[in-house]
């Protein structure tokens, strides 16, 4: 391909994969000169137009256990949906007598909500997932790819997912200002101790509303300090258990040099003490091991799992397709 044809394809997989790269002309020759070293999303880009892994394409060694090949998976063949039928029928009548057609702007489009609502629920009782409502807690430090992982799983689950910083972020920076403190400050007392409980507290009490109403769920946030706690694992595991709800944690572990790269390349405000002090930062974490209690590691060790997310997410596509 040519520099212009190599960036139209690698800004269209970019925007079907939610990167941000501008795939100029100036940008592409840099990096097929060696002139400059692609950034994590550009990496991912490539890996994704080229249908490869970063070591396949040069961009780093292979980590010891990372396999590369294709990655289209196979899905299982669809049950027979005459089981759910009556069900199905059921819901679709009990949601057309609750409506108020008077009301309606644009009947067909009401009525494409319900058959949707109908179909979702034919999903869950085909699946066999109607009585298994499962709570997935995502873990792991600051730019580790916890947020991107968990947020693969909700894509191919259908799970809801919830990020603690999408979540709390505006209301986290308000309490801060109105506490005289710095809105950006996730390192003093002030936060650890005065906000950080509420942020968890919010996103927690999300996630029993919707697991209240048997909507399996990931949650992404660091939890770093529940984490280290076996007593606050055990309490949420026994609470869950007693509705009928699965509790599962994931770590996502990840090394400290691509943990700062993509800490420097999202710029959030709310990493720049982390910056200005990285050696005092690296040294206060663990990079090695999993928290106690953790149920599956996720190695993101030189963006490898995202890198992987990234080729299933593809692969289902064409699948699909």
């Amino acid at each position: 391909m040519s520099l212009e044809a190599a960036g139209d394809q690698l800004r269209h997989v970019a925007r079907r994969g939610g990167l941000n790269v501008a795939a100029n002309f100036q940008t592409l020759w840099e990096h097929e000169n060696g002139n400059t070293y692609p950034g994590p999303h550009y990496r991912r880009a490539y890996c994704l137009m080229y249908k490869a892994t970063e070591p396949e394409l040069g961009f780093r060694l292979p980590l010891p256990a990372e396999e590369a090949g294709d990655l289209t998976l196979p899905l299982p063949s669809p049950l027979n949906p005459a089981a759910t039928d009556d069900a199905a029928a059921t819901i679709s009548q009990g949601l057309d007598r609750v409506s108020d057609h008077t009301q309606d702007q644009d009947p067909s489009a009401g009525d494409a909500l319900k058959a949707r609502v109908v179909g979702a629920w034919r999903g869950r009782a085909m699946s066999g997932s109607l009585g298994t409502t499962t709570l997935v807690l995502v873990g792991g430090y600051a730019g580790s790819g916890k947020t991107e992982f968990a947020r693969f799983l909700g894509d191919v689950s259908g799970w809801a997912f919830l990020d603690k910083d999408s979540l709390t972020r505006r209301l986290t920076e308000r309490l801060l200002t109105s506490l005289d403190g710095d809105p950006h400050d996730r390192h003093t007392d002030l936060y650890l101790k005065e906000v950080r409980p509420l942020e968890y507290k919010c996103l927690m009490d999300t996630a029993n509303d919707n697991i209240n109403c048997g909507i399996s769920t990931i949650l992404a946030a660091p939890f770093i300090s529940e984490l280290k706690d076996p007593a606050w694992l055990s309490r949420l595991t026994n609470r869950c258990k007693a509705r009928g709800v699965d509790v599962a944690v994931i770590w996502v572990r990840c090394d400290i040099d691509s943990m700062r790269e993509y800490i420097e390349f999202r710029g959030a405000p709310r990493d720049t003490w982390k910056l200005a002090h990285w050696d005092e930062y690296a040294s206060s974490i663990d990079t090695q091991t999993s928290p106690p209690g953790v149920h599956l590691t996720v190695d993101n060790r030189l963006g490898a799992a995202i890198s992987i997310a990234d080729q299933t997410r593809e692969a289902l596509r064409r699948v699909l397709s």
